[in-house]
């Protein structure tokens, strides 16, 4: 089942469990521009009109949502507590599942949602209200009446389900709470659309739509994860032509034939890579097959050796039957030759023992050890004088770092030694105390007469005056109230006057003098002076007349002791600075004093460094010279050891010939009754003629050889048969052959008398191992053929898929540069239509990439006329923002309509006129309208609020979604706005949405 919906437009949408969005059913007006805005809790934002225009792409089969993959990115359109209300994660569940419901009916047809006029005899709104089944009217043609398209959305897997009836099926109740409950039950209801199960995701577009495009969009990130390029969202000369293609690619459909094309090459790398992995298969199977071919034809190799050696064993039984018949005749000049062999060994045996001890005397270690014992203590020297030289250049350096401070402090002692400086500054000194001594007099001078003046400023009877004040009575000074003539003071003797009486006598009023009498009971030597009297209270010496006169003297002494006390000061301070010159001067000559003790010792030290370097260049040679020494020595010494060696190895090989001699000796005279004749034949088989006739059948070559000859070549054929048949030291031998080859080690005779079974031994386990070889042969060749026939199966389908790649390719090239000049020809024709003077666009076609993820990148520059009969302009030269707005709502229109097949399509656009200025905003969204009812078009574009007012009166259809605070996670009904006959629709439906299904009769 193919295109169920057909040529059937999208006339209404309800959305139950869809992001926030209400339950409401909202009627779409086919061919005309339909505008959502929002009423969020601050601004537009927040009232789902992404979710809700998404969901109309969901339902009109946009492959933007990928639903060849199961549309996975649909459930996220789901209702989220969390995210629809910020406290409603506790209050709300999420949902696991919802419904977007479509209502298509064909574009000629009246409206399915008016009552039509053979349904008169349909119950009245609010009598019986709809049927059951939730139809709004009979239509009895169901091929041609209303459809009603079902998606459930899930959470999991499959996240889409399609169901459809014909007719008008709408969740339709009186709340939120009880649409959504009807929903469930309306779906139901419906009849499964793919026999025993639901049409899913994979075969939404097919099976409702059939091969048309119904739908292309720009969606924001809110709600798609892959966003195409908004040719809208931004000035078109800010576009690259990569992303101008990826644009008009989304629109027309081109981006999955694209992603078909890189499928294509992901198919063609994958069989290359499958191709390269079938050759190194083969060839790693080669190896190791040419290894274990290898281990066969060594085994066969080992079967040959062990028949060779067989064979010596049987020619070296001959010869020894052969040779035993003349064995005896030479028996005594043969223990004649021993004997003599056994005598020459015997002496050449001493010689070297004497030769050795005369080697291994001490007196060669000696010399060694006195020679390394030399040059150790030389080493030892040469390290300390190393050492101590480095010592005397420390030192040496540290003397040197402090010569410029002593001689930078020597130049204060301007020439002068030690002594000549130190008397300058005891000189110094001396000079300081005296000045200092005079300036303590010049302080005291100066504190008295700075106590005089006090004492003038106060008063001879300061105290009395201010013991009578603070009583209440009056008084005046004696000597405050005598003044005596200047030319007069010398003969009045002023020094008699001070002291007592006069100096502490005060005059008060006659009739004041007990209490003044009281008041200076406390002052004892107080004379009181009053008209009725002198009254003496105490005494005191010396007495001084005149205050003025008094002050003024004061005042000039004070002066003078001042004089003095500063030029006694500045004595000091001169004498102070002659003191630090002359410590300065003592310092530098100290310094001086000091540098010459340093510049002696550092030539002490230079010498000692010079006395260091001269015993070490006299101790290297010595070193050097002792380490060749204990070099020569060690040499000699090892040459002795490796020849004490080579004598012992003579020596055992001396004693063993002795040892040879002997034994062939004792050997030879028991071989008459060791070797007898008769076991030889016995172990022969045959007699002494039949061995000989075989010795004598034998190849020239092979006749001269000697029993051991043929022992020694028939145990060589063994030792390789047996390398031959087990190559690893780590080989799994069988037990009775690991038995016997461990007992037949260590000596030349119990290999030969293990010899035979050990021949034995192997020879069954090579037959036993013949049969399985081949078998291995057999499968290895058809191993070999099979891998060569995948290699080169692989090989065919790389070159299939390349050869198929290449046609896929120049076939998309065809489609998309057909699909680009239709979309060329419908941008010219509106451009003509509307205003311009003719546009096209550019694509040249891009060499397809290496890459077998890398998407095929193609370019399409917009050019236009900017003057009738003017040359084309490409769109990213400087222009007005209108004409830019203009030819980009143009482009997407013209992309639109080249995509739609000639059918009925619907643009969605996400943040309309979002980068239109304030003065073209009116025109570009007229412009939507007029291209929408022109060519059948049906525009639905989510708007901001600064937007609304512009698009307002421009639209076919106003719908804006509500929700008045965060706290709300639904939203509110919407508001509908139709204008002209399409508000008839809007009401209708408002009236079937409040109409609730009558219970049935019990």
């Amino acid at each position: 089942m193919e295109n169920v919906v057909g040529d059937r437009v999208l006339i209404a949408v309800q959305a139950v469990n869809i992001s926030r969005l209400s339950t409401h059913p909202v009627p779409t007006v086919p061919g005309t521009l339909i505008v959502v805005a929002g009423a969020g809790p601050k601004d537009s934002n927040g009232a789902g009109k992404s979710s809700f225009i998404a969901s109309i792409t969901a339902l009109l089969g946009d492959e933007q949502w990928r639903f060849a993959s199961g549309a996975k990115a649909v459930a996220e359109l789901l209702f989220n507590a969390e995210l629809a209300s910020g406290a409603g994660a506790r209050q709300w569940a999420s949902a696991d599942h919802g419904y977007i419901v479509g209502v298509f009916a064909p574009p000629g047809l009246d409206d399915p949602l008016l009552p039509a006029a053979e349904a008169d005899a349909a119950p009245e709104a609010g009598e019986d209200g709809p049927e059951e089944g939730g139809e709004l009217f009979d239509v009895p043609d169901t091929s041609r009446g209303a459809l009603t398209v079902w998606l459930r959305v899930n959470q999991e897997a499959p996240h889409l389900e399609i169901r459809w009836r014909p007719g008008v099926h709408l969740a339709a109740a009186p709340s939120e709470a009880e649409r959504v409950a009807r929903a469930d039950e309306t779906w139901a209801s419906l009849p499964r659309s793919a026999g025993r199960r639901d049409v899913v995701a994979r075969d939404l577009t097919r099976v409702l739509y059939g091969d048309r495009v119904r739908c292309v969009s720009f969606l924001s990130t809110s709600v798609r994860s892959k966003v195409a390029t908004n040719l809208l969202s931004q000035p078109l000369n800010e576009i690259s032509p990569e992303r101008v293609f990826e644009a008009i690619a989304a629109l027309t459909g081109l981006d999955a034939e694209l992603e078909q094309e890189r499928e294509a090459r992901r198919d063609e790398h994958a069989k290359r890579v499958r191709a390269a992995e079938a050759a190194d298969r083969l060839a790693e199977f080669e190896s190791e097959s040419k290894a274990l071919l290898a281990t066969f034809d060594r085994r066969d190799e080992a079967r040959v050796r062990l028949a060779e050696a067989l064979r010596c064993w049987r020619g070296r039984q001959a010869r020894k039957l052969a040779d035993a018949a003349g064995r005896d005749e030479l028996l005594a000049a043969e223990l004649e030759r021993h004997g003599a062999a056994g005598e020459a060994a015997a002496e050449a045996v001493t010689v070297v023992k004497a030769e050795i001890a005369t080697l291994k005397d001490d007196t060669l270690d000696r010399q060694v050890a006195q020679a390394r014992k030399e040059l150790a203590a030389l080493q030892a020297r040469a390290a300390r004088l190393d050492a101590d030289r480095a010592v005397a250049e420390n030192s040496a350096d540290e003397l040197r770092g402090m010569i410029p401070g002593l001689e930078e402090a020597r130049r204060f002692s301007d020439g002068r030694d030690v002594p000549t400086a130190e008397r300058e500054l005891r000189e110094a000194g001396l000079r300081l105390n005296q000045a200092l001594k005079a300036l303590g007099v010049a302080d005291q001078e100066v504190a008295s007469a700075q106590a005089a003046l006090d004492d003038a400023e106060g008063g001879p009877a300061a105290a009395q005056l201010d013991a009578l004040a603070a009583a209440g009575v009056g008084a005046t000074g004696l000597l405050d109230a005598l003044d005596v003539a200047e030319q007069a003071r010398d003969a009045a003797g002023l020094g008699t006057l001070r002291g007592w009486p006069h100096e502490h006598a005060v005059i008060v009023d006659a009739e004041r003098l007990d209490d003044a009498a009281r008041a200076l009971a406390a002052l004892p030597g107080s004379v009181l002076v009053s008209a009725a009297g002198v009254s003496v209270v105490g005494a005191f010496d010396g007495v001084a007349t005149g205050r003025e006169a008094r002050i003024k003297a004061a005042e000039q002494r004070l002066n003078r002791a001042r004089d003095v006390q500063e030029s006694a000061a500045q004595a000091v301070r001169d004498e102070e600075e002659a003191v630090a010159q002359a410590q300065r001067r003592l310092e530098g000559a100290r310094a001086g004093v000091r540098l010459a003790e340093l510049e002696e010792k550092l030539a002490g030290r230079r010498a000692r460094l010079a006395e260091l370097n001269d015993a070490v260049a006299e101790v290297a040679p010595k070193v050097a010279e002792a380490e060749r020494q204990a070099g020569a020595l060690d040499f000699r010494a090892r040459t002795r050891d490796m020849e004490i060696e080579r004598l012992e190895g003579r020596r055992q090989r001396h004693e063993a010939e002795r040892a040879q001699a002997r034994e062939q000796e004792a050997k030879v005279a028991a071989e008459r009754e060791a070797l007898k004749l008769d076991a030889l034949a016995a172990d022969w088989g045959g007699t002494v003629e039949t061995a000989r006739e075989w010795v004598r059948a034998l190849p020239e070559e092979e006749r001269p050889r000697t029993a051991d000859e043929w022992w020694r070549l028939g145990e060589r054929h063994l030792d390789q048969a047996l390398r031959d048949t087990f190559p690893e030291d780590d080989a799994e031998i069988p037990e009775e052959l690991r038995f016997l080859l461990t007992e037949r080690g260590g000596s030349t005779a119990r290999e030969q008398a293990t010899f035979s079974a050990v021949c034995a031994s192997l020879a069954s386990y090579l037959r036993g191992q013949e049969e399985y070889e081949r078998h291995q042969r057999r499968q290895i060749e058809a191993q070999v053929v099979s891998r060569q026939r995948d290699l080169a199966a692989a090989a065919r389908g790389a070159e299939e898929a390349a050869q198929s790649t290449a046609v896929h390719r120049a076939a998309l090239t065809a489609a998309i540069k057909a699909r680009l000049t239709r979309v060329a020809e419908e941008f010219d024709r509106l451009d003509t239509s509307y205003g311009g003077y003719g546009a096209t666009l550019e694509f040249p076609v891009p060499p397809a990439p290496a890459d077998p993820e890398q998407r095929w990148q193609w370019r399409v520059t917009p050019k236009w006329r900017r003057g009738e009969g003017q040359g084309f302009v490409p769109y990213n030269r400087r222009a007005n923002t209108a004409l830019m707005d203009e030819k980009a709502v143009k482009l997407v229109c013209a992309a639109a309509i080249a995509s739609s097949g000639g059918g009925h399509l619907c643009l969605v656009l996400d943040e309309l006129g979002r980068n239109l200025g304030k003065e073209h905003r009116r025109e570009a969204v007229a412009l939507f309208r007029r291209i929408g009812e022109t060519y059948g078009i049906t525009v639905i574009g989510a708007l901001q609020d600064d937007m609304e007012p512009y698009a307002i009166d421009a639209c076919g259809q106003y719908v804006k979604l509500r929700r008045s605070s965060d706290a709300m996670p639904y939203n509110e009904p919407p508001v509908i706005v139709g204008h002209d006959h399409h508000a008839e629709r809007v009401r209708a439906l408002a009236a079937y949405v409040d109409r609730s299904p009558t219970p049935a009769a019990p």
